[in-house]
């Protein structure tokens, strides 16, 4: 299954500008640590898997957008932000503004039509519009997905970050969210969105275990 791309509306240039930012020389060893610790909770990808390039779009949202860096206490996205309120027209501003405000967890696709995608938030139980005009092949109500929504000009639109989850899977899933919300309110539900994408992996990884058994959240991964 494909990702969605951005949308034409595009907020890509000044993403390519926040990347650049936040791979400047002196950002080097802390972008290396940062993957290292996505890696470590979602599964280490190698070139030759198939959903490699996928993976890395994650980490380097994860990077971007929710990883507090050591050094500075702010996310590059937060960082850049605060720079350009200083120095950028006040549209400019606003569109790295987006990057703060990103929506990032599992959803269950709840309606497709034409140049949209209504997605369910599994643990807040809240909907969300996606504007997509491509139709994504595979994808059907029902589905669970680990999706990343970036606001931009008036609409919501996915980032290149994508997990699919088998539909064999998501019944358990749905079942492990509601327990987690019983048994441990207080974690966050990022903790299930990493737990998972590293189930998912697994599934690529080992075809000749049934998928029920690799979302076995009663067990760990192998």
């Amino acid at each position: 299954m494909d990702a969605p791309s951005a949308s034409p509306l595009s907020y890509q240039p000044y993403l390519d500008q926040l990347i650049a930012f936040g791979s400047q020389e002196p950002r080097k060893a802390d972008l290396l640590e940062a993957k290292a610790e996505y890696f470590r909770l979602t599964g280490e990808v190698f070139e030759d898997d198939k959903i490699f390039e996928l993976r890395m779009a994650s980490f380097l949202d994860y990077y971007l957008y929710d990883r507090v860096s050591p050094l500075t206490g702010k996310t590059p996205a937060a960082e850049l932000y605060e720079q350009r309120l200083q120095t950028a027209a006040p549209e400019e501003a606003n569109a790295f503004r987006s990057f703060t405000e990103t929506v990032h967890g599992l959803f269950e696709v709840r309606k497709l039509a034409k140049g949209l995608i209504r997605l369910r938030e599994l643990f807040s139980g809240k909907d969300f519009d996606v504007t997509e005009r491509r139709n994504i092949a595979g994808l059907e109500v029902g589905d669970v997905i680990e999706a990343r929504l970036i606001p931009f000009g008036g609409h919501l639109l996915f980032s290149s970050a994508f997990c699919y989850h088998p539909k064999v899977a998501v019944k358990s899933i749905k079942a492990e969210v509601k327990r987690r919300k019983k048994k441990q309110p207080d974690a966050p539900p990022k903790e299930l969105v990493w737990e998972c994408a590293l189930r998912a992996l697994k599934v690529e990884r080992y075809r000749q275990i049934a998928v029920e058994k690799l979302y076995d959240f009663t067990q760990k991964t192998l």
